[in-house]
């Protein structure tokens, strides 16, 4: 046998010993499903528990497997949780959706308009400007609270909605993700044709760049929801009166009474607890492909 049917020879015999490149492919899809999987187990098991402790009464919640059902007394626990204190877990929830449509709703208009300014405006100390924006999220909400709270009590906006309406309408990441939507949708040759034609600044934002970043405003409104309607330290610190708490100030009285009057009323925070993740789920399955839209596009930027 020569020299080159040798190397000849050990090539094939590397060929056939190489691993399948489909196969490898494979495996590692497996893998990738294989801790999907796991994930989802990990992100869905508190609310299957959720769930299943919502429908048992107390001695059922105490004395039963967590992960199972024992009995059915859902509509028992919704009625108590609807009539419990004459009512007051429905003004919890119209004070939560007010804080958090009208305040992510305003905070979304101003995060806009801001991102816009920043994205195709030229004007001294913008990159500055920016910079304070991005390096602002350095800063926890809770460090802010505080002095949020001494602000509110010289202006007398304690314990009032104003006290969670106006800092929703700041975020300094809700102006970060508009700057990035506004530089990869909105082109400088459309804003200068609508100046051409006579088009103000006020008229120019409203009629066309509002409409051309829907995908990214909604994207933003959706995150904005979520923070505050999952707000805890900041609604704990400026509302004083049970009638103007959110959901999870309310629930977590309601979880204190417990220990504290000798009243058992685990069931009812639950089933309130159930209850309020409803909303979000609702707005996240109704507002997904945006959110996923939106978030792609500030990841590729």
């Amino acid at each position: 046998m020569t020299i080159t049917e040798e190397r000849a020879t050990t090539r094939a015999v590397r060929r056939l010993n190489r691993p399948d490149p489909a196969a490898r492919s494979r495996g590692g899809q497996r893998f990738l499903l294989l801790g999907l999987i796991l994930a989802s187990m990990y992100s869905l098991f508190p609310v299957w528990w959720l769930m299943v402790a919502a429908t048992k009464d107390r001695v059922g919640l105490y004395q039963s497997n967590g992960l199972w059902f024992s009995g059915w007394h859902l509509w028992d626990n919704l009625h108590q949780v609807f009539t419990y204190e004459d009512g007051i877990f429905l003004r919890w929830t119209a004070n939560s959706f007010l804080y958090a449509g009208v305040g992510s709703l305003g905070g979304t208009l101003v995060a806009l308009a801001t991102g816009y300014g920043l994205a195709r405006f030229q004007f001294p100390g913008r990159n500055l400007v920016f910079a304070c924006v991005v390096g602002s999220f350095l800063i926890p909400i809770a460090l802010l609270t505080m002095p949020l709270y001494l602000l509110f009590s010289k202006i007398g906006l304690v314990d009032t909605p104003w006290a969670m309406l106006i800092p929703c309408l700041i975020s300094p990441f809700s102006v970060y993700l508009a700057k990035v939507y506004t530089e990869a949708t909105i082109p400088y040759e459309l804003l200068e044709a609508a100046r051409i034609d006579g088009a103000g600044e006020l008229r120019i934002f409203f009629s066309i760049v509002l409409r051309m970043m829907t995908t990214g405003g909604a994207t933003v409104f959706l995150l904005a929801f979520v923070n505050t309607w999952n707000a805890f330290f900041l609604p704990l610190t400026v509302l004083r009166g049970e009638k103007n708490w959110t959901l999870n100030i309310g629930l977590y009285n309601w979880s204190g009474k417990r220990l504290e009057s000798g009243i058992d009323v685990t069931s009812l925070v639950l089933t309130g607890a159930l209850l309020s993740i409803i909303p979000m789920a609702i707005m996240m399955v109704a507002m997904r492909r945006y959110w996923r839209t939106g978030v792609t596009l500030g990841a590729l930027k």
